[in-house]
């Protein structure tokens, strides 16, 4: 919004012609939701222990050590959707389509998560709306957004799918590639939710995975970069390291009140939000498969579940001590804080390899 406002002006004041980089525009978004997040948080917290009584509800079949949390408040995710949300706003060109389709998703996706988080309070279980209900509402949005990126994007890139390490290669999806977004989309907020299970984990993983896409955004966007890298160009899509740099800063305001021992969960509020956020810029930036590799911890703790469930039902045995594979580190005698930096360590790790396939083609 101060883009559209102050830089007309530029010609009239000529420090207004910051608000054309996306460099400055970002590193305000970062700050704005940083401090606004520090600033609403106490508030927000006392609002739900208020609301919440016995907060979050705590699994019955977990790990002794959680029983402890019992009266943390959950739907801190509130806290991060309003900061992003106002600090986006604020410094990005909100003429900008993709910025929109991010935020359709971003807040779409935190809704149904507040209806999950709510419908666990009231029947005091980690059980929430009906599963099936949950999954088609979570497609629809995702569907929803793919579609208006179909319409947004500059052809052939609304329909096909690039290839990292192949320069120039792009796979020709056709219809199906609005359910292969679709899927993506949904895919990545489910993979975060799983990944929300200990204090710090997610917030963290998903800062590191976001930052990546911010700058992946940032060089997709620019003409210049993604000729010299040979990526694919997406017009516009630079804007979205806008978001991205707000979704750190309200990421860290928010760590702040959830590092541990953990004073707010963020609850799939926030989970479900953020990964699905992410899944829409994956799939903008044309880095759909490179979302796998970044965001590899977020995989890791998926198949963790699935492996899990289909070891149970097809063999009657586990696999895991406990699913998802975090709470298993947690069984063998790792500490809570052990596993959230070594998770950390992971992510960084596979941040950094996803990241090279910007060079190696």
């Amino acid at each position: 919004m101060l883009y559209n406002l102050l830089f007309p002006l530029a010609k009239y004041f000529e420090p207004f012609n910051l608000f054309k980089y996306l460099t400055f525009r970002t590193g305000g978004a970062i700050l704005t939701a940083m401090l606004i997040s520090f600033w609403i948080g106490p508030m927000v917290i006392r609002w739900l222990k208020s609301k919440q009584g016995q907060g979050q509800p705590i699994r019955s079949d977990g790990p002794e050590t959680h029983k402890k949390k019992r009266g943390t408040p959950t739907m801190g995710g509130l806290m991060i959707i309003f900061s992003v949300t106002f600090s986006t706003l604020l410094w990005v060109d909100i003429s900008n389509p993709f910025m929109w389709i991010v935020l359709w998703v971003f807040l779409g996706y935190g809704f149904i998560g507040l209806w999950d988080d709510y419908a666990k309070l009231v029947k005091d279980s980690h059980k929430g709306i009906p599963g099936k209900l949950r999954l088609f509402l979570e497609g629809m949005i995702a569907l929803g957004a793919v579609l208006a990126f179909e319409a947004s994007a500059p052809s052939p890139l609304g329909h096909t799918l690039a290839v990292p390490f192949f320069k120039n290669v792009l796979v020709n999806l056709g219809w199906f590639y609005a359910v292969f977004g679709m899927l993506v989309v949904v895919g990545a907020a489910n993979a975060v939710n799983l990944t929300d299970g200990l204090d710090g984990l997610a917030i963290g993983a998903i800062m590191i995975a976001t930052a990546c896409f911010g700058f992946i955004a940032y060089l997709v966007g620019n003409k210049v970069f993604s000729a010299y890298l040979q990526i694919h160009n997406v017009p516009g899509a630079g804007e979205l390291s806008v978001f991205c740099g707000a979704l750190i800063g309200a990421g860290l305001g928010f760590l702040w009140y959830n590092a541990p021992p953990a004073q707010v969960f963020m609850g799939d509020t926030g989970s479900l939000a953020m990964g699905g956020a992410l899944g829409a810029i994956a799939v903008i930036t044309k880095h759909e498969i490179v979302l796998a590799i970044i965001g590899g911890l977020f995989v890791m703790e998926t198949l963790s579940v699935i492996i899990q469930v289909v070891s149970f039902k097809t063999r009657g045995k586990r696999v895991f001590k406990m699913a998802p594979i975090h709470h298993h580190f947690e069984q063998i005698g790792w500490a809570e804080t052990t596993v959230v930096v070594r998770f950390w360590i992971i992510a960084i790790i596979l941040a950094l390899l996803g990241l090279s396939t910007l060079k190696l083609r």
